[in-house]
């Protein structure tokens, strides 16, 4: 059982809080490169409570600094681009991408505060549609080592949703293999043809996901500790058909690494704006022909609002929730968006989970594993021993197969690699 104190040691991540000072050692995506698209490129970016603006100068570089001028306060999302930087409209002080002010106008001629004014500014790094903010202190650490950051951006899309709870449990139900065959089960199988970009919609070796996941529910959960995080194996024996075999990932600490299709993954992180509001921010990698990302654009932004990334269906719609279709087509009744599913799942848990009243089984030895790593993480950091998972770490894989029973630990290496030297770009940086 968690206890009280450890639950808020794990959840609590603003300013000066452990668990906010272990996340800021790691990058973290803070927004899309859509959102500078336009006329104007800032954008108001709150994350580990913390008010930031993000936005890109004249020459394209991208700065994310405090949100709040540092003369007296005005918010600078409503800043003029212009000489280098981002202007405060009160008084003019001017802020460049590194948070130098360069220029206090108002001030005499012969005036130097502007030399020892600064904003708060991070690094900021942007890779295939997302953009990354490091946070912490000292110097940030090389990007992780994953196909989504190493695809070109012909093959590769992102996208981001807000979730109205802490980020925690967020990342949880991501990471969780059971609730797959429950909470996004449909009743009926469709046609694997018609969906492109959507979970658990492909075939595996011509059996529907659907299919698999409905029939074949109690499965076998088993967790090999890596030094990404964890790698995670599912198995659902299938009797005289074979055994499933669905290989995840957990990326310490806040990602998830899950199959799409035969082709396709999503590398998804789970970053909080606060306390009790999050974003997960998903990057869909393919190894086979480009992603079509007019196609996956359209297919979101009929679920979600922008500028936020608000979803359409939430809390104040109930979910979507229809009893008949919930008797005949779904699970929940909630509709076929599984980010729906997901979103009820862990919103009405609460804003923060209350880890006291849970029951633990078997099943959940995935949430088990990580809760217990990041508690160990937390605290060696407060004692100056931890240090963010290497970039040089083993890369991570996401695969769905059919095995033979009897000889199935094989099978996520071989069709890792089949898929690897069949994609162009992947077999470029094998050799």
């Amino acid at each position: 059982m968690t206890s009280a104190a450890q639950n808020e040691l794990m959840t609590r991540v603003g300013p000066g809080t452990p668990a906010g000072a272990l996340l800021r050692r790691y990058w973290q995506p803070i927004a899309l490169s859509d959102e500078l698209k336009g006329k104007r490129p800032v954008r108001p970016v709150t994350v580990f409570g913390e008010s930031l603006v993000l936005f890109r100068d004249e020459t394209g570089r991208l700065g994310l600094i405090a949100r709040n001028c540092a003369h007296r306060g005005a918010d600078l999302c409503y800043g003029r681009l212009e000489g280098g930087g981002i202007r405060c409209p009160f008084h003019g002080w001017l802020f460049d991408v590194d948070g130098q002010c360069l220029e206090t106008p108002a001030e005499p001629l012969e005036s130097t505060l502007h030399t020892r004014v600064r904003q708060a500014a991070y690094p900021v790094i942007e890779k295939n549609g997302m953009i990354f903010g490091y946070l912490g202190e000292g110097e940030p650490p090389a990007l992780p080592n994953l196909d989504c950051l190493a695809a070109p951006e012909s093959h590769s899309f992102a996208f981001k949703g807000f979730v109205d709870c802490n980020w925690l449990q967020v990342l949880e139900v991501g990471m969780d293999p059971a609730h797959a065959s429950y909470l996004h089960r449909f009743l009926e199988d469709e046609d694997a043809s018609q969906g492109y970009g959507q979970q658990f919609r492909d075939d595996v070796d011509n059996i529907p996901t659907t299919r698999l996941m409905r029939e074949y529910a109690r499965p076998e959960i088993r967790v090999e500790e890596t030094d990404f995080g964890y790698k995670v194996t599912t198995l659902r024996n299938l009797d005289n058909r074979g055994m499933h075999v669905r290989i995840t990932d957990a990326i310490f600490p806040t990602a998830i690494l899950i199959p799409l299709s035969r082709e396709m993954t999503v590398t998804q992180w789970h970053v909080p704006v606060d306390d009790t509001k999050s974003y997960w921010y998903a990057m869909f990698t393919s190894f086979g022909a480009p992603v079509d990302h007019d196609t996956m654009r359209a297919q979101r932004l009929e679920v979600y609002t922008l500028p936020d990334y608000i979803p359409r269906i939430g809390k104040a719609n109930e979910y979507g929730y229809d009893p008949d279709e919930q008797l005949n087509d779904t699970y929940t009744g909630m509709g076929q968006d599984i980010n729906v599913h997901d979103q009820w799942a862990v919103e009405s848990q609460g804003a923060i989970q209350d880890r006291t009243k849970e029951t633990l089984g078997t099943s959940d030895v995935v949430i088990t594993a990580y809760r217990k790593r990041l508690v160990s993480e937390i605290r060696a950091h407060e004692k100056g021993e931890a240090a963010p998972v290497k970039a040089d770490h083993a890369v991570p894989i996401a695969i769905d197969a059919i095995a033979p029973a009897d000889a199935w630990e094989p099978i996520g290496i071989e069709r890792d690699l089949a898929r690897r030297r069949g994609s162009d770009w992947a077999a470029a940086l094998m050799s």
